[in-house]
């Protein structure tokens, strides 16, 4: 359990939930690379016995996210698809699931493909608009589970008017907070119950690592949660534990960057003749910017954007030289990626199209290199 304590939001990201080591007053959090540990007699335990349950070095970096999400408790596993496999299994066959359409392509193949099977039922809406969720809702509705802003286009769910929704039926929300990490928002704050994250990205922020969370605050799920942590396997290691935490540690100036270099490249990108439009949350403009508003502290360096010709593509991503083509995001290198065919090919067709997702859709994450070299390199390879 993390207790808050009196320092900011700044403070804590840089100091976690432990300021140094007790044993040693090691500074860096320790890599306990131990698969078991002794135990000092029959029916005693130092806390850590086997490293598939807690180990030291995980354990802080989950009271770390929890303290920094506003949360009691958090889980950290090996990827953002291994913390939502957990998650769903708090639920049981049966159980319906309301779900942003515009999402990323690997939960939508995990809902789709593998629970789907075993009896769960997922509707995919356009979450923005709260009058699709109140129409998509059942009797036997349990779940909302929305990202936002949403992957790749950008789209606002209200957490707080969801929440209250969800709760008068019984049911949970669930928030991928990914995009914007709790530098920018706190979900549970606004009423979510459970927010996950892909810390692969923003957190660990070095596109070196996969780490994935779950933070909570419930006592009645706490132990089983626990439970299927440990009993799965998929448990984060040791050493991913370090790097997230130590990528943590720049949070929040990684993330004023990223910001700051998408509040320059986001309108130059909007005045370019090879772009149709550009999609990102802090265009004043935005359908939900006073929802934005309300429920973040700020932006990140997401930006997607239709290009005028689908035929100018495959020159963009073969050009392109400072920023590099390859999936994932929110690391500091800038990455372009293609939905149509990277991300969001797992979605069927009808439903990418639907989603906004189509051949002329380019992804940028905008990493915090310098502005006007990430928009030279945009330039030089947009030219006709």
């Amino acid at each position: 359990m993390v207790q808050k304590n009196n320092c900011s939001l700044e403070t804590n990201i840089v100091r976690g939930s432990e300021y140094f080591e007790e044993r040693t007053g090691a500074i860096s959090t320790p890599v306990f690379q131990s698969a078991s540990f002794r135990h000092p007699a029959l029916g005693q335990s130092t806390g850590f016995d086997y490293s598939r349950g807690p180990n030291p070095t995980r354990q802080v970096l989950e009271t770390t996210m929890a303290l920094l999400e506003h949360g009691r408790y958090g889980l950290a596993f090996t990827s953002g698809m291994g913390a939502l496999s957990a998650l769903i299994k708090l639920f049981a066959p049966g159980d319906h699931f309301i779900v942003s359409e515009d999402l990323y392509g690997g939960t939508y193949r995990l809902f789709h493909d593998y629970y789907e099977p075993y009896g769960f039922t997922f509707s995919f809406v356009d979450t923005s608009d709260f009058s699709l969720i109140e129409a998509a809702a059942r009797p036997e509705t349990r779940v909302i589970f929305i990202e936002t802003p949403s992957n790749p286009m950008m789209k606002i769910t209200d957490i707080k008017r969801t929440a209250d929704f969800i709760h008068k039926h019984g049911g949970f929300l669930v928030t991928d907070n990914t995009f914007l990490t709790p530098f920018f928002q706190n979900p549970l704050d606004l009423g979510a119950d459970f927010v996950v994250h892909s810390g692969t990205k923003y957190l660990a922020g070095h596109n070196d690592t996969l780490s994935g969370f779950i933070v909570h605050s419930s006592d009645v799920h706490k132990e089983k949660l626990e439970n299927i942590h440990m009993s799965e396997g998929a448990a984060l290691a040791p050493f991913d534990a370090f790097l997230t935490l130590r990528g943590i540690k720049t949070l929040a100036l990684r993330m004023r960057k990223h910001a700051e270099n998408a509040v320059v490249i986001a309108p130059w990108l909007a005045r370019h003749p090879a772009v149709e439009k550009v999609f990102w949350t802090g265009f004043q403009d935005h359908p939900s910017i006073e929802i934005s508003q309300k429920q973040s502290r700020g932006h990140n360096g997401m930006i997607s954007f239709y290009l005028n010709d689908e035929r100018k593509v495959e020159p963009l991503l073969r050009r392109v030289k400072l920023i590099l083509f390859a999936e994932s995001l929110g690391g500091v290198e800038s990455l372009i990626t293609y939905p149509y065919v990277q991300t969001h090919a797992a979605i069927p067709d009808a439903m990418r199209r639907a989603a906004g997702v189509n051949e002329r859709l380019i992804r940028l994450s905008v990493g915090i290199e310098d502005a006007q070299d990430l928009i030279a390199d945009l330039d030089q390879a947009l030219r006709d």
